[in-house]
């Protein structure tokens, strides 16, 4: 069978190497971590969202962007220190507003179609991931954010999603555990919330007993063509030489490091580290479970959404264009247990744990689903704020296309 090498072992490269396995690959996952979907797929919002399908690339982004630009504790920052790929990258996200009805038309046809090959992948191989089918129910606390939110909403429903609005008495009924006064929403009950590393664990563990080989704790140094094929040269987290891995083909799924991998095939992916940051409440007695909401929520004022795991209540948001910087800092994490504070007043936050990961985006906040400048060289990379959310469905978008160019023999 055609040997795949896979880079990479978060949600999108676990789940295409589910993915091409089912149709008969031999499949090797590449990773630099000890286990699968310990970075960008650890501990994200949680949402499965095609009602957060609405591409960034517009103008009301940009000013709202440039009125936060001093704030330290504003929902998108900016580091303004110079830097080539940053600011190049912006420009290009510029560029891309004149196709935001087109992409986020799509984004939303891909998110839906995502939903049943999760849910397939989960039933399958018996995977525990917290999931809550409730829907996901988006807040505004005014009325000229509610009416600025509707060119959004309309290019979800032309695109198929079933999604309406609410008024402020329905979003209580949605979720009794509101505190505050909201002017309205939008609801979409065909929503769902997980926990990503859960799943990307557990279906990792399923790839295992189907044969699929992980070779952890190992970084592609280089790559190079040798005949049809290509042979990808590792080293471990020391740096020490880790032998030669030869392959049919190359899937990069490296997440912010997919533009260093693509350099080596001579291709250009100008993926770019967008900071996120998280928190998770512990749940640990029966009136903080009360508390906490079931449904989960994006409220717009503060870009922030939750999501119910279990015993754990996940709230995430923002946005930090600073590079490849890891840094949990205390000034992004305050605001969101502040919001979580003045939102569910009757919660106990005495328990939280922070987290930072890198979401991995294109100027065009599309994903890179397709095939590279060389032979045998694929790409499924670039997700940005939805990896959770379109892995599933991007996954089977690129079994297709390896499926054509290297066909398994029959």
């Amino acid at each position: 069978m055609p040997h795949i090498a896979i880079i990479g072992a978060g949600i999108t490269g676990v789940t295409s190497a589910y993915a091409l396995n089912a149709l008969g690959y031999d499949v090797t996952v590449v990773d630099r971590n000890r286990y699968a979907a310990m970075e960008t797929s650890f501990a994200n919002g949680g949402q499965l969202s095609a009602s957060n399908a609405e591409v960034w690339n517009s103008t009301s982004t940009l000013i709202k962007a440039l009125g936060w630009m001093w704030r330290r504790n504003a929902p998108l920052l900016v580091n303004p220190a110079p830097g080539w790929h940053k600011y190049s990258w912006l420009a290009e996200f510029i560029g891309q507003i004149r196709n935001h009805r087109v992409n986020t038309m799509e984004t939303t046809r891909l998110a839906i179609s995502a939903r049943e090959h999760l849910y397939a992948m989960a039933r399958a191989e018996n995977i525990d991931f917290d999931l809550e089918r409730r829907g996901i129910l988006h807040i505004y606390h005014d009325a000229r954010s509610f009416a600025a939110a509707q060119r959004g909403h309309e290019l979800m429903l032309a695109a198929g999603l079933e999604r309406h609005a609410v008024t402020s008495s329905e979003i209580r009924d949605i979720e009794p555990s509101l505190d505050g006064h909201y002017h309205a929403g939008f609801y979409t009950p065909s929503d769902a919330s997980g926990d990503i590393h859960k799943f990307t664990r557990g279906l990792s563990q399923a790839c295992e007993r189907r044969g699929v080989r992980f070779l952890m704790n190992t970084v592609v140094d280089r790559a190079q063509r040798q005949g049809a094929g290509h042979c990808l040269h590792l080293v471990d987290d020391t740096g020490r030489d880790a032998g030669v891995l030869e392959a049919d083909a190359v899937v990069v799924c490296a997440g912010v490091g997919s533009r260093r991998v693509a350099a080596m095939f001579g291709d250009r992916i100008n993926v770019y580290p967008v900071k996120g940051y998280s928190i998770t409440v512990q749940l640990d007695d029966a009136d903080a479970d009360v508390s906490a909401p079931r449904v989960s929520l994006l409220d717009e004022a503060a870009k922030i959404v939750t999501s119910r795991l279990g015993t754990r209540f996940r709230v995430a948001g923002t946005a930090e264009f600073n590079g490849e910087n890891r840094d949990i800092r205390a000034d992004r994490i305050q605001p969101l247990v502040d919001w979580t504070r003045r939102t569910f007043t009757r919660m106990s936050t005495d328990r939280v744990v922070p987290w930072a990961g890198l979401r991995p985006m294109l100027p065009s906040m599309m994903p890179r689903v397709g095939k590279g400048r060389q032979d045998g060289v694929f790409y499924n990379t670039g997700h940005g704020h939805l990896g959770w959310t379109l892995s599933a469905a991007t996954a089977q978008c690129l079994a297709g296309i390896v499926g054509q160019a290297v066909p398994v023999p029959r």
